[in-house]
């Protein structure tokens, strides 16, 4: 009688991923994407409708504040428009930080008692704010409706800046949670975080507002370049920024490689600080 044995050596340094074995765990990834939208909507009075009343409610917070008080330019279009084409990418890229930056900690039972991809729980952190992106997405369309704005052929383009906000959240979002266990800190020092990236980010001004010699710099935030790309599709504040896409991909691609294989590199002690 043959016996089949499994011999398990531990990894050291950087570790590849194993794409079979993350593919295998596909049902508890979409299961704990489920959970997740399900915990936040199952006992809410207005259910998904906070996914419209988040990116709406700071719209007109940012309208009166930015717009109408401080009288930010906003490329000459009204503010109101200007703020929430802006806000839609950035609500999911501020609400994926914090959900996959706390998705270990809040796991820790599963990750101390079960093996599975450790992978799987930052993934899911994103995927389930996809559905409020989506919602997000839908209200700016009624919107744009309302006021009459047609998207512009570089509409073409609107993969490729998701794709780009995919992976950077995606690659901070890892980076984070892999840093979170060790380092709780993190947990508190992202709510100040995620405020000061909004205002390095042209969230509630535009990109003209920089000083020309310093926006190939600025660009360097992948943000930059996928909100303004929303701005020149929707609203035709600017000729596509090309410049500024190309840029923040290749910022974004090392973003998603280095958060990938430093959580690898961290995983193999989660269990232990957890």
């Amino acid at each position: 009688m043959s016996v089949m044995e499994t011999i398990i050596k531990k990894k050291t340094g950087w570790i590849g991923i194993n794409w079979a074995e993350l593919f295998r765990y596909k049902d508890l990834l979409w299961f704990l994407t489920v959970r997740s939208i399900k915990a936040k909507y199952a006992q809410s009075v207005l259910g998904v409708s906070w996914a419209v009343i988040q990116p709406l409610f700071s719209t007109l917070v940012y309208t009166i504040v930015f717009g109408n008080l401080a009288r930010i330019d906003s490329n000459g279009v009204p503010y109101f428009l200007f703020s929430l084409v802006a806000l839609v990418p950035w609500t999911f890229f501020s609400n994926t930080l914090s959900e996959s930056a706390n998705s270990l900690i809040n796991n820790a039972n599963l990750v101390t008692k079960v093996y599975f991809p450790r992978l799987v729980l930052p993934l899911s952190s994103v995927f389930s704010k996809g559905i409020d992106f989506l919602i997000g997405f839908i209200l700016l369309v009624v919107v744009l409706i309302i006021y009459k704005q047609t998207p512009d052929y570089t509409i073409i383009f609107l993969p490729w800046l998701l794709l780009v906000l995919l992976m950077t959240s995606l690659g901070t979002g890892m980076l984070l949670s892999a840093l979170a266990v060790q380092y709780r800190d993190v947990k508190y020092a992202l709510v100040f975080m995620v405020q000061l990236l909004m205002y390095a980010a042209p969230v509630v001004y535009p990109t003209t507002n920089v000083p020309e010699a310093y926006r190939s710099g600025y660009a360097l935030n992948p943000m930059v370049g996928v909100i303004e790309g929303f701005r020149s599709i929707f609203l035709k504040t600017l000729p596509f920024p090309y410049f500024w896409v190309v840029l923040g991909s290749f910022v974004s691609l090392v973003l998603f490689l280095g958060g990938l294989f430093f959580f690898r590199k961290m995983e193999r002690v989660f269990s232990d600080v957890a």
